[in-house]
């Protein structure tokens, strides 16, 4: 089945900006829903509300240029309390943007830092912030509501791949970085670096917690799927199965799966507790054998995100389509057109999936465009609810020393 379309934001583009720089290399859903952000091109961050950008898809069809999207609505005084309305900003990070992650802050949760007795910022309720990894290590904190930057950290040496916020509102951030580490960051204390991880032996592609925030996965080059105890800060074991280079990661929302994207064209979906595949989605058939999946074959998987449901997975191939797969069926359930695809991922309710393009030639004009899709609606059964339920607050090995049947362990488990 083709997947529907729902729009489309298209950069502006100028006849004398034709460098090299302008691809689409990430995009990000505000936790609440409020805000989408993408990297238009080069230097250039564009974030925007989405319920007027939805609304603008519904009055004007599914293309819609950037710069029409020019309504500014006023930012309320979050002083005394009242909500913050959304408005649109273009934000200039003074180079090349690899990666966009939003955090939000919870104000019971404390920070980790031994001094606690001052700082800088004081984050509230309403705090929504947004954090860009740039081309030359940097990375900039900025206040989503008014577009100011806030904080300029500065201890990678090479690009920031990829950013991912704790999802439980301490404003803990995570960097992966081509410098081969993770850098752990606690936004909290005014951007303090509280932790460098190292482990990878090549480049540090991307990252993602749990939802409980209590375990990081990391991919890489040379196959690198690692687990890090986010407490410990120490390695909990390293996932072994990919054939090439592993370039997107992302737990599902029970936090009892984890899925890996890779160059050997393959999505691996694991079991992160015990570290064992459960399911294998291939974008080459016949898959190729591990010398072949190990260089070019023109199928290689760029993303990977899990939809809110925890039924469905998005994946991007060089293939130039998008396909949605559902976790216990071998063949996608949909799928979608994208020509040089290079990030997906599911709006907050799980509704849209939004994929950015790169660019490829002067002569082409698809830089730092964004695309949106329907995703596939069903209803997910009661059993599949209350397993979901069960995995958010147990570990596979505790759900296998349960007194029931071995068919209800196993469907726990992701096994059947």
């Amino acid at each position: 089945a083709r997947s529907r379309t729902v729009g489309e934001l298209l950069a502006p583009t100028s006849p004398f900006d034709k460098k090299c720089g302008r691809e689409n290399w990430t995009v990000a859903f505000a936790p609440d829903g409020s805000y989408f952000a993408w990297s238009q091109g080069h230097r250039i961050v564009k974030l925007v509300p989405w319920s007027q950008c939805l609304n603008n898809f519904l009055l004007h069809g599914t293309k819609n240029v950037a710069n029409s999207l020019n309504t500014r609505l006023p930012r309320q005084n979050s002083d005394i309390g009242q909500k913050n309305k959304p408005s649109e900003h273009i934000i200039d990070c003074g180079d090349i943007v690899w990666s966009l992650a939003f955090g939000s802050s919870v104000p019971e949760k404390q920070s980790r830092c031994v001094n606690i007795e001052w700082h800088r910022f004081k984050f509230g309720q309403d705090q929504l912030l947004l954090a860009t990894g740039l081309n030359n290590g940097r990375i900039k904190i900025w206040d989503v509501y008014t577009g100011k930057l806030l904080l300029n950290l500065m201890d990678h040496t090479e690009v920031v791949r990829d950013l991912t916020f704790a999802p439980d509102g301490s404003l803990i951030l995570v960097s992966a970085s081509r410098d081969k580490t993770l850098r752990v960051w606690d936004l909290k204390d005014d951007g303090n670096m509280m932790k460098v991880l190292r482990g990878h032996q090549n480049w540090v592609y991307g990252c993602a917690f749990s939802p409980d925030s209590s375990i990081l996965c990391s991919v890489g080059a040379s196959k690198a799927v690692f687990l890090w105890d986010m407490d410990k800060y120490s390695m909990i074991r390293k996932l072994e199965g990919h054939h090439n280079d592993v370039v997107a990661c992302e737990f599902s929302p029970d936090g009892a799966l984890l899925a890996t994207a890779s160059y050997d064209t393959r999505v691996y979906v694991w079991d992160p507790h015990i570290g064992v595949i459960l399911m294998e989605f291939g974008h080459l058939f016949p898959p190729p054998t591990p010398i072949f999946a190990g260089g070019a074959n023109d199928r290689w998987v760029r993303s990977v995100s899990f939809s809110h449901d925890g039924l469905h997975i998005a994946s991007l191939a060089d293939d130039k389509m998008v396909r949605f797969w559902r976790i216990d069926e071998e063949c996608p359930v949909q799928v979608a057109p994208l020509n040089n695809g290079l990030c997906c991922t599911f709006s907050t309710d799980g509704s849209v999936l939004a994929a950015g393009q790169v660019y490829i030639s002067p002569a082409k004009i698809l830089n730092g465009s964004v695309y949106f899709w329907a995703t596939p609606r069903q209803v997910a059964s009661l059993q599949h609810l209350c397993r979901m339920a069960i995995r958010r607050v147990m570990p596979t090995n505790q759900v296998k020393n349960l007194p029931i049947p071995s068919k209800v362990v196993e469907f726990l488990c992701y096994q059947i």
